[in-house]
């Protein structure tokens, strides 16, 4: 399934572990709190247990989005280097 992960976390090196996790997951950055993948529901659980724990009590936002193929092929992007 296709896995849009995004998160808004103030503290830099909770923010640096948490992108490592998502790249260890196999997540593609696509913006600086973004990331992208293929991901299927266990892992996607397993994931967000995971950022659970290295946030701890400290404050921060994670949304992990299931997006299905149909409503990925529709997206609007721009990207321009």
């Amino acid at each position: 399934m296709h896995t849009l992960l995004v998160y808004d976390i103030p503290n830099d090196r909770l923010r640096t572990r948490i992108a490592d996790a998502c790249l260890d997951y196999g997540l593609d950055r696509i913006q600086y709190s973004t990331f992208y993948g293929q991901l299927e529901r266990g892992h996607r659980e397993e994931l967000l247990t995971l950022i659970e724990q290295i946030l701890g009590k400290a404050p921060g936002n994670v949304q992990i989005l299931p997006i299905c193929e149909r409503d990925w092929q529709i997206r609007l992007s721009l990207e321009q280097n």
